[in-house]
């Protein structure tokens, strides 16, 4: 089964301000450096030398001490894929979806076949929609996620775990709808049970945990900037782990960073950075005066304010599904250009990606990319796509950006996977193993 994802914002204001185009990065074929950040300074109105709430500041080799931290000093490479896949191809890093419905009780269920339900649907048939009883159900519950975590390890692979629930349990329509239902003090204390008990079967094991994809880029997009007007119910609701945090958006992320720290005490943790959530898509960008530094001192400067300063790594990706799809079935053109000529092109994406980091002075991982290659038909799960191929082949570029890895994974299940790509980002990734990997921090 393959898990739902996070959709595209589709419906933005119109580009009325004008774009700076950063030029590549050091390493990546003899192009110009993207420029500093803002002369140093961190502040929102850079006049200060540090981050709002804490966060550091400095433009060092960010992802070195992360890789470290995870016994590695290449960039990681990952994906979303099949077992066989995994077993197959020497991939660092897998991740996974825990997208689903929660349990109808106010305690994580014990077992799948007594007392188990969603939404009055009985676990016990294996037909329910709740992940943990995604398995055989005369096992304990969360064998999805613990048994993941246990054969990545067995793999040599960190498992990378993106929690998406807060969409799907909300019953409401993504965007401003879904934000209402953080008020609601019942569902979240199921929320906050099923989030712990997601961490719980991370246990003491090494991983990296992406929390809530598109929820934070809601909350900036509805709230003009700031969490605390989002009401949430957090201490409310989750006492037992959050007493004393504030009932709104900013306690809201602040108790899932401290939950994690408590529950995996190994695990990494992110926060995600959506490119439109400042109401301008900073990736389908084509004006040329466009500041694009602003508009992630923007996007970072929110992510303090849920607490960012207290997490390993913040996460970027580039688009929800393969471009030949969007051409041919949503006639809308989501292509980077691999000239870095016309925008929107890489240079764009990852000058983006690095002042997000130099903010947060955290690194980033991509996540998500698209798998299809140029070789596809543009047919369901075999579609055209470039930036497997510009990612491998401009690892510098994208080493200094910041990065600490990139990943691959379909949006949905009518994209390329590793399984339907013809092979192409196997053989890339075996190609980078075999060349010795990609060091960090290129300058």
């Amino acid at each position: 089964m393959r898990e739902p994802s996070p959709t595209r914002m589709k419906w933005l204001l119109p580009l009325t301000v004008s774009l700076f185009i950063l030029g590549g990065c050091p390493g990546s074929g003899g192009e110009n450096p993207p420029p500093e950040n803002d002369g140093g300074t961190n502040t929102p109105d850079g006049g200060g030398t540090g981050n709002p709430d804490g966060g550091p500041t400095g433009t060092s080799c960010l992802s070195e001490p992360l890789l470290t931290a995870l016994g590695k000093n290449r960039l990681l490479v990952g994906a979303q894929m099949e077992d066989r896949t995994a077993a197959s191809v020497p991939f660092d890093m897998r991740y996974l979806y825990v997208a689903s419905g929660l349990v109808d009780s106010a305690n994580v269920c014990t077992s799948c076949t007594t007392g188990c339900s969603t939404k009055g649907t009985s676990c016990a048939g294996g037909g329910c929609m709740w992940w943990g009883c995604w398995q055989d159900t005369s096992q304990a519950p969360g064998d999805y996620v613990r048994g993941f975590v246990s054969r990545s390890g067995d793999r040599q692979q960190i498992p990378f775990i993106t929690y998406y629930q807060q969409l799907l349990s909300s019953g409401k329509n993504e965007g401003e709808q879904q934000l209402q239902s953080l008020n609601d003090v019942a569902l979240m204390r199921r929320y906050f049970g099923d989030w712990r008990f997601t961490l719980q079967q991370v246990g003491n094991a090494r991983a990296l945990l992406h929390i809530e994809p598109d929820l934070w880029g809601y909350i900036q997009f509805f709230s003009q900037g700031n969490p605390r007007t989002v009401p949430a119910q957090v201490a409310s609701a989750n006492p037992t782990d959050c007493a004393g945090m504030a009932n709104d958006a900013s306690g809201l992320s602040r108790c899932m960073i401290a939950m994690a720290r408590k529950y995996a005490p190994n695990a990494k943790v992110g926060l995600h950075a959506s490119p439109w959530a400042t109401r301008i898509d900073v990736y389908t960008n084509t004006n040329t005066s466009f500041d694009v530094n602003s508009e992630a001192r923007k996007v970072a400067d929110f992510l303090l304010t849920l607490g960012a300063a207290d997490t390993d790594f913040v996460v970027v990706e580039a688009s929800d599904r393969d471009a030949g799809y969007y051409e041919q079935r949503q006639s809308e053109n989501t292509w980077w250009d691999t000239g870095n000529t016309t925008l929107p092109h890489f240079h764009q994406a990852f000058g983006w990606a690095r002042a997000i980091s130099e903010r947060l002075h955290k690194p980033n991982f991509w996540w998500q990319l698209p798998v299809g290659n140029m070789s596809l038909p543009n047919s369901d799960t075999k579609w055209r796509d470039n930036r497997v191929d510009y990612f491998f082949t401009h690892t510098a570029e994208v080493a200094a950006s910041h990065a600490a890895g990139f990943s691959f994974g379909a949006g949905n299940d009518e994209q390329t996977t590793p399984e339907t790509d013809n092979g192409n980002l196997a053989n890339r990734v075996r190609a980078y193993r075999n060349a010795g990997g990609q060091v960090p921090c290129v300058q």
